[in-house]
């Protein structure tokens, strides 16, 4: 079942193309990552679905309803976590999520019992009389999170969640991502810029300057890379580029000041290398594939040249 549906959705502001012709779909029951540098259009597509402004054109459907006709019905059943902090630092944590469960018609007991749940859940219960503005920031986004996931939506969308966040924080945060998706009742869909963060996705869509230039699982599109990464370091990096194009009929490219070619058995093309240009190789690195290497092969640049 797809959760959510977007066909050829773009969106401009003041003249810029944000977004061109996006299409993909969310199924049920997987982590969908939106990966891209900054500037890619990812965060225009997340506030999009997550109804905060319509797009230029295109559709877009969540949970089989219209972004643009039944947007307040969409709301209802989405959990939403921003990238920028959308706490009160100046109440308690139980404060802040009680106010959450009152926009969403909880009252009561059931409230209590669900702000309770979402504290264990998230291992904050001890910090429930605490004010925000005391707590780290790895404890915010936990915080951040029991908010978006109280009143139990199916789909739960996030905008760079870990943004900010130490190693230790970025691991339970995506820990959690994943010990909900295995619980079977919630879909997730996240931006990132990060490639490890896109690894652990079920699958991906790469964007680039607002356009879709990859979709599928991070093994998937690994695979259509079509052998190693080699990279080499020279003095001279197009003039080395330009003897292997035509000693072996390569296309490799220069990136950053280093000589990249994708190659099956890289191990053994090495040997060839250093045999074919003595003196001219200062150092040589072997790597599988990356989503990196996706969007360098797609695009022709590095993902951090266009943050």
């Amino acid at each position: 079942m797809a959760i959510v549906k977007v066909e050829d959705l773009s969106h401009s502001y003041n003249g810029h193309k944000a977004l061109s012709g996006v299409t993909f779909d969310v199924t049920e029951g997987e982590i969908f990552g939106l990966l891209g540098p900054n500037g890619g259009g990812k965060t225009t597509l997340f506030r999009i679905l997550s109804t905060l402004f319509p797009p230029s054109s295109g559709s877009a459907t969540v949970l089989g309803l219209d972004i643009l006709k039944s947007a307040s019905k969409v709301r209802q059943r989405l959990g939403v976590v921003f990238q920028n902090p959308s706490l009160d630092i100046k109440l308690t944590v139980a404060e802040n999520l009680a106010h959450q469960g009152h926009l969403y018609g909880l009252r009561g007991r059931p409230l209590r019992a669900r702000i309770d749940e979402m504290m264990e859940r998230l291992r904050i219960t001890d910090r429930a009389s605490d004010l925000v503005e005391t707590l780290s920031g790895g404890l915010r986004r936990r915080v951040e999170l029991a908010k978006g996931m109280l009143h139990g939506p199916e789909l739960l969308i996030l905008d760079e969640p870990s943004v900010g966040l130490d190693p230790g924080a970025r691991h339970d945060l995506w820990q959690y991502l994943e010990q909900l998706r295995d619980s079977g009742n919630v879909t997730i869909l996240v931006t990132t810029h990060l490639i490890d963060e896109a690894d652990r996705c079920d699958r991906v869509l790469i964007l680039h300057k607002g356009e879709v230039v990859g979709r599928g699982s991070p093994a998937t599109l690994k695979e259509k890379i079509g052998g190693d990464i080699i990279a080499l370091t020279t003095s001279d990096p197009e003039e080395l580029r330009s003897r292997i194009s035509g000693r072996f009929d390569l296309e490799p490219v220069v990136l950053d000041g280093t000589v990249r070619i994708e190659k099956q058995n890289g191990h053994q093309f090495i040997a060839q290398l250093i045999e074919a240009f003595p003196g001219m190789i200062d150092s040589v690195t072997l790597a599988k594939p990356t989503l990196e290497d996706v969007f360098i092969d797609r695009t022709g640049h590095r993902f951090w040249e266009e943050s």
